[in-house]
């Protein structure tokens, strides 16, 4: 669990300051490099935590030190759902970071406290204060890592336990992102003439558990997206870019069977060949790399297929949908409150009695909160609530 919340965090970290700086909007100046310095904190930190949850069962002392840094990880999601509230709220009422208050007679000294701008910059003190807080607890927690003498592993055990993506849904078990599935249902179908390039790139962009091949699976099969293809490949990429692993998953979309070849042009010749021609829908989920000399190979052979022909991509990263050089990236943020709500309610409360339900509605409501718009949360947590009888429990 606290590797999966130091992951969430380091990411909404990121996503944070990204957004800011693309935004234009500095509701917190100056603390560029405190932040700089959190995000490091919380890399090395993560480097360890496999052998830390390790050690826990037999080391109270390591057990203390990951109670503490879950503790600091949940302070600091409260500091950035404020900081990302404020930073909305200043976009939208368009309070120049700079600028003081206008001198009316309404912001008078018995309610400055109350004026916008002046509670802009009361707002972005306390947040500044509250990450260089953060910043301090945390090199604590970093330098008590190295006194455990915590060692970074890269479990192959974790590795393999991440079950690859399929095509296959129940759309029926899907919550929300109407305008995300209208968006991308149009953008597949899409043949305009202004096109340049006879293939296009499509790229599903947001954090990790957001719903990005839910989204995919989604759009893949979807009637009119069936119709409108005459061949459809589901690729899960991941991590590492395996360029034989993939073109063999191509061809076998392709062909119905996997082909004995040994060399990647071969493989790649092959694809070439068997694209002529057609209009594909070629789905690439969960992409991570930034090597523009793999996608390359695969990207001059995919240019055979007939215009109009489209290529899916998800992603966690925007630096990934630069580099595979999209036409179209649609940003996928979080779920609604209500549509997590709905995710979390079918799993957790399911084959429940009625009375039993209304008993846990209120904790299930808090416990929904704390998913932050994640679907992926809501889903996993529901299912591991869906056999406790109780609130306590």
């Amino acid at each position: 669990m606290v590797d999966a919340m130091v992951s969430f965090v380091l990411e909404q970290l990121i996503s944070t300051a990204l957004d800011e700086a693309k935004q234009q909007v500095r509701l917190v100046t100056g603390v560029g490099k405190e932040v700089e310095k959190l995000k490091r904190n919380f890399r090395a930190i993560q480097a360890v935590l496999v052998d830390a949850q390790r050690r826990q069962v037999k080391e109270e002392s390591v057990r203390r030190w990951l109670d503490e840094l879950k503790d600091e990880s949940y302070d600091m999601e409260d500091v950035l759902d404020q900081w990302n509230t404020a930073r909305l709220k200043l976009l939208i009422e368009g309070v120049d970071e700079n600028a003081l208050p206008p001198k009316t007679p309404v912001c008078s000294f018995l309610n400055l406290a109350s004026c916008s701008g002046f509670k802009q910059i009361f707002l972005r003190r306390d947040i500044a204060k509250k990450i260089k807080e953060m910043n301090e607890n945390l090199d604590e927690i970093a330098r008590q890592k190295d006194m455990f003498s915590l060692s970074v592993i890269r479990s192959n055990e974790e590795k393999s336990e991440r079950i690859p993506s399929t095509s296959l849904i129940d759309v029926s078990e899907v919550r929300g992102r109407d305008e995300e599935k209208n968006t991308l249902k149009s953008k597949l179908l899409c043949e305009s003439s202004e096109q340049q390039n006879a293939v296009q790139v499509i790229s599903l962009v947001g954090m990790g558990g957001i719903g990005k091949t839910t989204l995919a699976q989604f759009a893949y099969n979807n009637n009119d997206v069936i119709n409108h293809f005459e061949k459809r490949i589901w690729v899960c990429v991941s991590d590492p870019f395996d360029e034989f692993r993939i073109a063999k998953a191509i061809i076998e979309a392709l062909e119905g069977s996997t082909p004995s070849l040994g060399e990647l042009n071969s493989l790649l010749e092959r694809i070439y060949a068997s694209i002529a021609r057609k209009k594909f829908l070629l789905v690439l989920d969960d992409v991570w790399t930034e090597d523009y000399n793999k996608w390359e190979t695969f990207q001059r052979c995919l240019k055979n297929g007939l215009r109009g022909s489209k290529i899916l991509v998800t992603t966690r990263k925007m630096t990934v949908a630069q580099m595979m050089q999209s036409n179209d990236v649609i940003l996928i943020r979080e779920l609604s409150e209500q549509a997590c709500w709905s995710l979390f309610e079918q799993l957790a409360f399911f084959g429940r009695p009625s009375s039993e339900c209304e008993q846990l509605i209120e904790i299930g409501r808090k416990i929904v909160g704390k998913c932050k718009g994640l679907p992926l949360a809501a889903k996993t947590i529901g299912s591991l609530l869906r056999f406790k009888r109780s609130s306590r429990e």
